[in-house]
């Protein structure tokens, strides 16, 4: 989420800890706007999701012209991968785990 996210009608900029869920997590918006609880790289950290991944559609204007991201992505904002103590050139590909806060 390249400066700052929105889609919950807010602006989140990249200090706080967003994420957007593929489309089966979202649950038809269900999680927006609650927090999840993710851990990775030995750390843990509270998200707040804001958006969704769409791993059903794709490739038109409404999804940025981009693919179906896969079933199982949690995208995050820089402040979720420092405050895992990921470093930059790592930002975007991480195995984690989360829960419902």
């Amino acid at each position: 989420m390249a400066e700052g996210h929105q889609n919950d009608n807010q602006y989140h900029s990249d200090d706080t800890p967003v994420v957007a869920l593929s489309t089966g997590w979202y649950n038809n918006g269900n999680r927006c706007l609650h927090k999840i609880i993710i851990k990775g790289n030995g750390r843990s950290v509270v998200a707040k999701v804001v958006d969704e991944c769409d791993s059903t559609m794709g490739c038109d204007g409404d999804h940025d012209y981009q693919p179906p991201c896969p079933h199982n992505i949690v995208d995050a904002s820089p402040a979720f991968w420092k405050a895992l103590g990921v470093p930059r050139e790592n930002w975007g590909n991480l195995d984690v785990t989360w829960s419902d806060a």
